[in-house]
């Protein structure tokens, strides 16, 4: 059965680096990337983040994320977001950018999570439970 997990980095600029990194040294996995885009007080909430598809013989998808910790107020986009889609696109994936409700609006990041994976599932950008 295979399951997608989120595993959350950090929201500093470093923390982006790090997501940047993983998508470098495990570039044969890589399934897809996100830019995940919430409105709040007025401007954007950008979390980053990055699919790849399980290792060897497991049923474990992982997807990397680095939530909420970017902020756009204007129409330009952050350093961090261009360097996270340069990367991406060096890598042939164009990230897909999806509005998605904040996490504030959920008890749990446990709900935050389950909520994205529908998304994506029914969206068909990872595989379906099975």
């Amino acid at each position: 059965m295979l399951q997608q997990y989120f595993i959350e980095l950090g929201e500093g600029y470093g923390d982006v680096y790090e997501l940047m990194e993983l998508i470098e040294t495990n570039q044969n996995r890589l399934h897809r990337t996100f830019i995940f885009s919430s409105n709040i007080n007025g401007g954007q909430a950008i979390s980053l983040a990055a699919a790849f598809r399980p290792a060897q013989d497991s049923h474990f998808m992982p997807i990397y994320i680095c939530r909420e910790g970017i902020s756009e107020m204007d129409e330009s986009k952050s350093k961090r977001r261009l360097l996270f889609e340069k990367t991406s696109m060096q890598h042939g994936q164009e990230p897909i950018l999806i509005g998605l409700k904040h996490s504030s609006e959920f008890a749990d990041t446990k709900l935050f999570y389950q909520y994205i994976t529908g998304i994506l599932r029914l969206n068909h950008l990872v595989p379906p439970l099975q």
